[in-house]
């Protein structure tokens, strides 16, 4: 299962208003696992940024000057999340941008939701928890996750972060890795390990009861429930 987190920063909040993205960022979750596979590309809006939208993510007319258009990045964007199910917070925000550009274009260009799915997290979030905040830094602060480096808006850091608390949300962060680790002290933890001994009988299997089953089965419906049904386990039952 390959899942794309995705966040955008744009010259204003309307596209019907002639704003454009300026900044696309991208990281990948295959089966709940972060990978080193990122997007990230500044982009030449051809116009000038919102005195307001500088203010939130702190990106000028004059730092994108050099940068390319969106004409000129779209394949290696659309390549990159063909297929996959993006997870954004406050999709229609991002996917009316992302359309929007691509209706700019010329030839035959699909609407995003035409390739790929698209997951809300701000609807999921307002589901498990209405009446409270459910913007990324009220969820950062429920869910224990560290954004202390997010002070203005960007999308790749955006989306590490929402890719956060996405994992959270949805039943906890799944991330195989020796971090905090230099590559050295990884190596020689591995190296450290000792082999079985030959002789060592095979480990006891032990195999859940019929009422530890059903409790198993009680908390999957409670994790799909939380989580709108998007409880990982039940799909790869099906």
């Amino acid at each position: 299962m390959r899942q794309i987190v995705l966040d955008t920063e744009t010259t204003g909040l309307e596209p019907s208003q002639g704003h454009r993205i300026i900044e696309i960022g991208c990281v990948e979750l295959v089966n709940r696992r972060l990978t080193d596979n990122r997007y990230h590309q500044y982009i030449n809006p051809e116009r000038e940024i919102d005195e307001g939208a500088v203010e939130v993510h702190g990106i000028t007319t004059g730092f994108l000057a050099d940068k390319p258009r969106f004409a000129e990045i779209v394949e290696d964007f659309v390549n990159f999340i063909h297929g996959a199910e993006l997870i954004i917070h406050n999709a229609p925000f991002d996917v009316g941008f992302i359309n929007h550009e691509l209706k700019q274009l010329k030839g035959n260009h699909q609407p995003v939701d035409q390739f790929c799915r698209i997951v809300d997290t701000l609807v999921m979030a307002r589901q498990m928890h209405p009446g409270q905040k459910n913007n990324l830094d009220a969820l950062c602060k429920r869910y224990s996750i560290n954004n202390a480096s997010r002070e203005l808006h960007g999308a790749l850091l955006d989306a590490e972060i929402l890719a956060d608390v996405y994992l959270a949300m949805t039943g906890g962060q799944v991330r195989l890795s020796l971090e905090g680790r230099g590559s050295g002290e990884a190596q020689s933890h591995i190296e450290s390990r000792r082999p079985l001994a030959a002789g060592r009988p095979p480990l006891k299997i032990i195999r859940a009861n019929d009422s530890e089953q059903l409790a198993h089965q009680a908390r999957l419906e409670a994790i799909d429930q939380a989580s709108d049904g998007q409880c990982l386990w039940h799909k790869l039952d099906t």
